[in-house]
């Protein structure tokens, strides 16, 4: 239930009394002209405060929108408060990976054999050495296997290694997550299929037949060092536990029902590679023998090698569909060409904070990861739209964002006509934000931020239900009905 939809008057009138200390705006004639028929009706645009009394949600704001050309603010609300900026953190991920990788950059896989080959056996070790791709999948490691196979490689003589230190590992990205919550990712050196397995199950009689796979589009070997059984009980409905680095699972039977699928997190990243890689391997005619880890960079001749899709395409797809492996893998890599500390997400994510201080005099933001799963990032709205507008209209980063297609307050398309939105969405429970460019009728350019963030009910979340928080859905759509009705108004007000 939506109780920030039901203020008292009482509550209201403080509200707004707050609002006209906080908010600034440029006096300019609040009305629209639409047409009907051969009449025409003047249609009053909604002022600031008015929208943001109508739509009020629970919590904290802080809403900038900028001209681009002359760098003027022309509305806020709280604009130095410093908020969770939940996965709008990918904007600024992204600039750190541009402006120090560059857009060209690719993640490379390589096989490396260190001996000759005779007789179809490689005469020495074979080592699948990561680059740290986070997009690497089950058919592209098919594709190096095929490669080894067509150079009539059939065997190995020495060992098979895995190597997965391009990148720090880190077990998961936020440990406030539950464990079987596929967005809160491992993150390595060697990923593979976004380090999520495939779980698929189907009646069989009074239980249930399960099957675990690293599944792709031509490649689907089934995957036996994760270990999952089902178990008679109700709650929790996954339990997980880790036993000598491998990845147990249990399932609460009563919860499966017919059949179905989904994908679970893989806690072992290098090892699953390793093993898909070996099966595939097996099944095109090359005998591999069982993995261990190596530390230590392989010398040899690079027989099969992969490379990723350019930067520019990885974050581009990163911002589309927000996906947390990508932001941190962009991360801890531009923080270790920079060659500064990037053991750990929280140490990377500071550096990234300190680079946007240098390079973009942005100097209030604080970062606990990439891609903004961890609470304890902030950034206000001022410095975020700071951010934009210094990256430019024609920088790297706007020709990357998703286009946002405006709603009205019931949330159907609500298009204006000339004006085009592009923008970052982010999304916690009890957290949202948006920010990006408006491209106006007139050909007006405005940069905008807008945080809104309820930290009190967010604290109060039992970690069993931060999967499915109690009212945090409803928040969210009020929120971004907010969001939707300020650049509406900003377009009219400002494009006109």
């Amino acid at each position: 239930m939506r109780s920030d939809l039901n203020h008292s008057r009482l509550s209201r009138r403080l509200f707004l009394a707050s609002l006209a200390a906080c908010t600034s705006s440029v006096a300019i004639a609040q009305t629209q002209v639409a047409p009907t028929g051969a009449k025409r009706v003047v249609v009053p645009i909604p002022s600031l405060s008015q929208i943001m009394a109508k739509y009020a949600v629970s919590g904290d704001q802080s809403i900038v929108v900028m001209d681009v050309a002359t760098g003027r603010v022309l509305e806020q609300v709280n604009a130095g408060k410093s908020l969770p900026p939940a996965s709008v953190t990918k904007v600024a991920t992204t600039l750190y990976g541009l402006r120090n990788l560059g857009s060209d950059f690719h993640y490379v896989t390589r096989l490396v054999g260190s001996g000759k080959v005779a007789n179809g056996v490689l005469q020495g070790d074979l080592t699948l050495m990561g680059g740290g791709d986070p997009l690497l999948d089950t058919d592209a490691l098919g594709a190096m296997a095929q490669r080894l196979a067509t150079k009539g490689i059939r065997g190995v003589a020495g060992k098979f290694q895995v190597h997965s230190d391009a990148l720090p590992y880190q077990r998961v990205i936020d440990k406030e997550q539950l464990d079987h919550v596929g967005y809160n990712a491992s993150v390595s050196g060697l990923n593979l299929n976004f380090n999520r397995v495939f779980f698929e199950w189907k009646r069989n009689g009074s239980g249930h037949e399960i099957s675990l796979t690293a599944k792709g589009r031509k490649y689907a070997p089934r995957v036996s060092g994760i270990k999952l059984n089902t178990a008679a009980r109700k709650f929790p409905v996954y339990a997980y536990r880790s036993v000598n680095g491998a990845d147990h699972w249990t399932v609460a039977s009563g919860a499966l029902g017919g059949g179905g699928s989904r994908w679970l997190p893989v806690r072992a990243p290098a090892n699953y590679a390793a093993e898909t890689f070996r099966a595939i391997a097996q099944e095109l005619g090359v005998t591999l023998p069982n993995p261990t880890t190596t530390r230590t960079n392989p010398r040899g001749v690079v027989l099969a090698q992969y490379n990723s899709d350019s930067l520019a395409a990885i974050t581009r797809d990163m911002l589309k569909f927000s996906n947390n492996l990508t932001a941190e893998v962009v991360g801890l890599t531009a923080s270790k060409r920079r060659k500064v500390s990037g053991k750990s997400l929280a140490a990377s994510g500071k550096e990234m904070g300190n680079w946007l201080a240098k390079t973009y005099k942005v100097k209030g933001a604080k970062f606990v990861d990439h891609s903004g799963l961890g609470d304890g990032s902030r950034i206000s709205g001022r410095d975020m739209v700071l951010l934009l507008r210094r990256d430019g209209w024609n920088g790297p980063l706007r020709g990357l964002l998703k286009d946002i297609g405006l709603r009205d307050a019931n949330w159907k398309a609500a298009p204006i006509a000339g004006v085009s939105v592009v923008a970052k969405t982010g999304t916690l429970n009890f957290t949202s934000a948006l920010a990006g460019y408006v491209e106006c009728p007139n050909g007006r350019q405005l940069a905008f931020a807008i945080f809104t963030a309820d930290q009190r009910k967010r604290a109060a979340i039992a970690k069993d239900q931060t999967d499915r928080a109690p009212g945090a859905k409803s928040w969210a759509r009020g929120s971004r009905i907010l969001q939707h009705q300020l650049i509406a108004r900003w377009a009219k007000v400002y494009g006109a």
